[in-house]
């Protein structure tokens, strides 16, 4: 149940930049709408420039944390479910907040954000197996298990 959350979150947020991708190139949207407002641009690309350096080593960090070997499995597996959650926000909703202001602005550093975010996002797909070693779950020892 909790993998198919973190899935769900993971696809509402790659499906719908997609979408934003396909809409703006086949001309459904119009582009560029502000590319002569400079003083947006500038404004825009520094707060999203700083958003996304922070956010990107925050996110892969994240779950990086050696006090989860002091919790229950269920502990565990709130922790993770909260903190995986709070990944994939980090780095998807700067994805598509990059991805629509390089049409608004047609400005290619916005298309450089959101295409690295993208490939971070590659790196932390929620899959069974990574949820097991992330939240540790092979570090409980059972009552046989005692040496």
């Amino acid at each position: 149940m909790n993998q198919r959350i973190l899935q769900i979150a993971f696809y509402s947020i790659v499906v719908p930049a997609i979408l934003l991708v396909l809409l703006f190139e086949s001309n459904v949207f119009p582009t560029g709408l502000y590319a002569d407002n400079k003083t947006a641009d500038f404004l825009f690309t520094t707060i999203m420039e700083i958003l996304t350096i922070c956010c990107i080593p925050l996110a892969l960090r994240l779950i990086k944390d050696k006090t989860m070997k002091k919790y229950d499995v269920p502990r565990r597996m709130q922790i993770y479910r909260r903190k995986a959650m709070l990944r994939l926000l980090l780095l998807g909703c700067p994805l598509l907040v990059n991805t629509f202001l390089y049409y608004l602005f047609m400005n290619v550093a916005f298309g450089y954000m959101a295409i690295i975010l993208f490939l971070c996002l590659l790196f932390i797909i929620p899959t069974k197996e990574r949820q097991q070693r992330e939240a540790r779950i092979d570090d409980v020892k059972t009552d046989g298990d005692e040496k």
